[in-house]
């Protein structure tokens, strides 16, 4: 903010620029760079040289630039078209660092369920449970997003950081879609609704409660005869979609592909790293900042203050 991008904070706690435009933080980082003195060498850099177990060049596909220190800092392997594309592993290992497995973070998720017919849906103020077999591995009020192949948004994004198996576990979400009200009174608001219209066909009465593309799906799950009369629908099946309403379910077949993930998990292995100086404990001289090491939170500026401390960290070090 003292550098002139307002902020502001949304539910949980996530910050963002006030313009909602990511341009103003990268612009703002770049220009006060340069006002520090920092020269920009746009080149790949393909290898770090050592002599003695410390760091002596840098090595680019153009060039070599001796020096005492490097810190490397090339990402993971989200976003590939901003450059980062794993690099920063294959130098790290090179140089004897542990790589912990990558996969995708923060990820859209791709569905069983058939979310197509819903696709462009956004949900606002939903609450999104996420289990593995019958143990709840996250839960959180916010927003979410029906797609052409599955689910995403905040809610969606998160909930994947917790998914760490998949091929060996199964996974599925579970959507509230009224958190405000107990079942007590949402089967209170049904039962309004049901007299309201009730000589309407059942798949034409839940105008009031749920968006245009999804009542052909909830009709469909809750196993009421579309064309049945509101009057004549029983407590049983006034019960079933009640249900519905609180446990929408989605069956997660797996993550997008990574490179539409937000962030990477995995990396260099962080027990060879020493927290108070982001100093590698096998290279003297060598440093690391970001996501290239095994480091990855939720959404909403946390990667960000991730990547920005551990800089900060290994600058005021070297």
């Amino acid at each position: 903010e003292e550098a002139g991008v307002p902020l502001k904070t949304e539910r949980g706690e996530r910050v963002f620029p006030v313009s909602d435009n990511a341009n103003d933080i990268a612009d703002t980082l770049e220009r006060m760079a340069k006002s520090a003195g920092v020269r920009f060498v746009r080149e790949r850099l393909v290898d770090i040289r050592t002599e003695s177990g410390h760091v002596s060049a840098a090595v680019t596909d153009r060039d070599e630039y001796p020096c005492r220190a490097v810190v490397l800092c090339t990402g993971g392997l989200s976003y590939p078209a901003t450059g980062s594309t794993g690099d920063g592993y294959r130098i790290a290992s090179k140089l004897g660092h542990t790589i912990v497995p990558t996969r995708a973070s923060l990820v859209p998720l791709e569905a069983e369920t058939d979310c197509a017919r819903m696709q462009g849906l956004s949900l606002r103020n939903v609450g999104l449970t996420l289990f593995c077999g019958d143990k709840v591995l996250y839960r959180e009020q916010g927003e979410m997003l029906f797609t052409h192949f599955g689910v995403s948004g905040p809610l969606v994004l998160s909930a994947s950081s917790h998914m760490r198996n998949f091929g060996r576990a199964k996974y599925r979400l579970s959507i509230d879609l009224k958190p405000a009200l107990d079942e007590k009174k949402l089967d209170a608001r049904l039962l309004r609704d049901f007299e309201k219209y009730a000589n309407r066909d059942f798949a034409n009465s839940l105008c009031d409660l749920a968006g245009k593309t999804m009542i052909p799906v909830l009709v469909e799950l809750s196993g009421i005869p579309p064309e049945e009369k509101v009057n004549s629908i029983t407590r049983e099946q006034r019960h079933a979609l009640l249900k519905l309403f609180k446990e929408f379910p989605v069956s997660i077949s797996g993550p997008r592909p990574i490179d539409e993930a937000i962030v990477t998990s995995g990396g260099v292995a962080i027990r060879e790293i020493n927290p108070r100086t982001m100093e590698s404990k096998l290279v003297s001289g060598l440093y690391f900042a970001g996501e290239v090491m095994d480091l990855d939170a939720y959404t909403g500026g946390f990667n960000l203050q991730i990547a920005w401390s551990t800089a900060y960290v290994a600058a005021n070090s070297l």
